[in-house]
């Protein structure tokens, strides 16, 4: 005979239940007590997080005025912001609203809290300064996400190295894109989305960073199905109608106030002499020219696809993998989702394809690198045995591909630390400030329009290459088109598009190179505009030459003068500045004996010498700081009119004396 227990109710309503005394409620919980437990969950992040930050800033800025070189899209932007704090304005030229301004306001307030502008010579310099901070941010919410969606401490540490590290990440965590400084509004944005408590305040959260980041640059809106969606999953369903309908609101109203701005402002529709937000967002959809067809290999979407290949063509098929794999693990589904449908959404027929476009994907993609590594791991131990294989083959893959990243990643991020790819730009404009009069007309890569404005150049004569054709501001005060500038300074980004620009192609093609710095895709090109035509200017510099040729033959023999084989033949060849002809032929009367030479100016081939070495004279050596060699300095100090020298100073090497570019036509030879 069995005997049954039967053990009372736990609780029936006729025994009130037992009432926790309130020092025993969790809210009346000491602090310590709370610290602690937040410590035992959370305590051993910062092991993982600091470290990761520390390694990505160093990376980071490690020659980052070095490489990559500055390009067109920075210029602009960082002109952009400085306008903002020095000229109160939008833009430095209209603003047509092609992009929201809210990216290079937080450019201009950044700058203007640290001083970022006053740190650096080169304007550009201080917007990936901003970057580097924008990006250090998303890396740490990168982190935190991989956290929130169930990745381990160590594995969500991987997706933020790998996002922080990876050559094609770090080439445009270092460019001054409007991307980078939207990415972190858009990791923020997810974060706020998956609250549970305080969830309204949480939504409306998710939705205005959202929308800060979709106005800073308008693509990341194509990510506003999966912001709704983790919304959607992250509601109690209870108040999940109330919840979402907020957050909706809250971002219509954000995207709105850009609406509000161009109707304050009368430029919300198309109308004659204005611009509008209309024709901007027209423009941005449908009127761009399209990047043309994958199969055309010298397409602009072909060539884009090629420079993210040679960066990082390991990220780039990891990343594709793990977002196949995502697929089908529940966690990472939604962010395999995306980066599928954002691959998908660059191939649609006709678009174009913006070179930046790739930022949004890095992080989701190092998201699903670490999360497929971390769900490989866990199947490996505790799975299944078609979950053990399956891990297995993963792991592989894995191993493979970190074997080719590693020589692939040494030699990239060997670049990037050490190569100084910026130098043929900071050459080219310190070779501008030295030589050019700052009356004159320059056509310039936007790279370089800041910091020639700053040198003392006027505003209006730094024309950006892209506002010749499409400006009507500039356009109206060039009433002779291209003929009325008178340098143009070409880089890669003007060397790929002038067929787009008929003015700057005229003045390309009418136009000779005085200064070059740097070599391939680097290289950077002053070349003086001859508004009477390349064929006239062949001509005429035929003629000039025979004449410094014949001034030179004479005066090379001058017995007073002191030359060594190079510097005669130049003489003869006509390849000597007629105004240092005729200095020195007044000078060798004062002298009877003068040691010359005619070194070329950096950057120039040394085809026309406009500067004048005096190494001794009188058959002694001129010594820096001596009376002779300030007595040989005051004497070119002293010419005046046409035979003016820009320079005069003392070297290790004797006394040079350069003259301006810009030759008087009184000394030229009489024809």
């Amino acid at each position: 005979m069995s005997t049954t227990l039967h053990r009372p109710p736990a609780h029936r309503q006729d025994v009130p239940a037992p009432v926790r005394a309130p020092e025993q409620r969790p809210a009346q919980r000491p602090l310590r007590s709370v610290w602690n437990r937040w410590w035992r969950v959370h305590g051993r992040a910062p092991l993982f997080l600091l470290p990761t930050l520390l390694i990505a800033g160093l990376v980071q800025a490690w020659n980052m005025a070095g490489s990559p070189q500055r390009i067109d899209d920075e210029g602009t932007y960082v002109a952009q912001a400085w306008a903002i704090t020095n000229l109160g304005e939008l833009a430095h030229y209209t603003y047509w609203y092609d992009h929201p301004p809210l990216g290079w306001i937080q450019l201009a307030g950044y700058a203007q809290l640290t001083g970022a502008f006053e740190r650096w010579d080169a304007a550009v310099m201080a917007g990936r300064e901003a970057v580097l901070v924008a990006t250090l941010i998303s890396t740490a919410l990168l982190w935190l996400l991989g956290r929130k969606i169930g990745l381990s401490r160590a594995m969500a540490t991987g997706a933020a190295l790998l996002f922080a590290l990876s050559p094609l990440a770090l080439q445009f965590h270092r460019t001054v894109y409007l991307d980078n400084i939207a990415t972190p509004w858009l990791l923020g944005a997810l974060i706020l989305a998956m609250s549970r408590k305080h969830q309204l305040a949480g939504f409306v959260g998710a939705a205005v960073v959202f929308g800060v980041a979709v106005l800073t640059k308008e693509t990341y809106l194509l990510a506003l199905p999966l912001v709704a969606f983790v919304m959607y999953r992250s509601a109690w369903p209870a108040t999940r109608r109330y919840t979402l309908s907020v957050a909706a609101t809250m971002l219509a109203l954000v995207g709105f106030g850009y609406i509000l701005l161009a109707t304050v402002k009368g430029e919300l529709i198309p109308g004659s002499n204005r611009v509008s937000l209309v024709d901007g967002i027209a423009f941005q959809l449908s009127s761009r020219a399209s990047s043309g067809s994958v199969t055309d290999p010298d397409s602009l979407i072909s060539r884009t696809f090629g420079m993210w290949w040679q960066l990082d063509q390991v990220f780039i098929l990891a990343g594709l993998a793990a977002s196949l794999v995502g697929l089908f693990i529940r966690r990472l589904r939604p962010y395999a989702v995306l980066v599928l449908a954002l691959v998908v959404f660059m191939f649609r027929p006709g678009s174009y394809l913006p070179v930046p476009y790739i930022i949004m994907l890095l992080p989701f993609a190092s998201l699903l690198v670490a999360g497929v590594t971390g769900w490989a791991f866990s199947r490996l131990r505790h799975g299944s045995t078609v979950g053990r294989a399956g891990g297995a083959a993963i792991m592989a893959a894995l191993v493979l591909a970190v074997v080719t990243a590693v020589p692939l990643w040494t030699t990239q991020l060997r670049g990037f630390l050490l190569a100084d790819l910026d130098r043929p730009s900071a050459q080219a404009e310190a070779w501008l400030e030295n030589n050019v009069p700052r009356s004159n007309r320059l056509v310039i890569d936007d790279a370089m329009w800041v910091d020639l404005v700053r040198s003392g150049f006027d505003r209006d004569n730094v024309i950006w290459y892209y506002k010749m054709d499409t400006d009507a501001d500039v356009i109206d005060a060039s009433p002779n088109g291209w003929r009325d500038a008178d340098y143009i300074i070409t880089t890669n980004s003007m060397r790929t598009f002038p067929q787009q620009f008929p003015q700057v192609n005229e003045a390309l093609t009418n136009s000779e190179v005085v200064a070059s710095f740097g070599v391939g895709a680097q290289a950077v090109d002053v070349r003086r505009i001859h508004p009477e035509g390349i064929a006239a200017r062949t001509e005429q510099a035929e003629l000039e030459s025979a004449g410094r040729a014949s001034l030179g033959a004479e005066l090379e023999q001058n017995p007073a003068l002191v030359l060594d084989e190079n510097s005669r033949a130049q003489l003869v060849a006509g390849q000597v500045d007629s105004r240092i002809v005729a200095a020195l032929s007044r000078r060798a009367a004062i002298d009877d004996r003068l040691s010359v030479s005619f070194p070329p100016v950096d950057g120039e081939d040394g085809t026309l010498r406009r500067q004048v070495l005096i190494a001794g004279a009188g058959g002694t050596p001129l010594t820096p700081g001596t009376a002779e060699a300030a007595a040989q300095q005051r004497w070119f100090e002293d010419l005046t009119g046409d035979f003016a020298v820009a320079s005069a100073v003392q070297t290790a090497d004797g006394v040079l004396a350069r003259f301006s570019v810009e030759a008087p036509p009184s000394v030229l030879p009489a024809q």
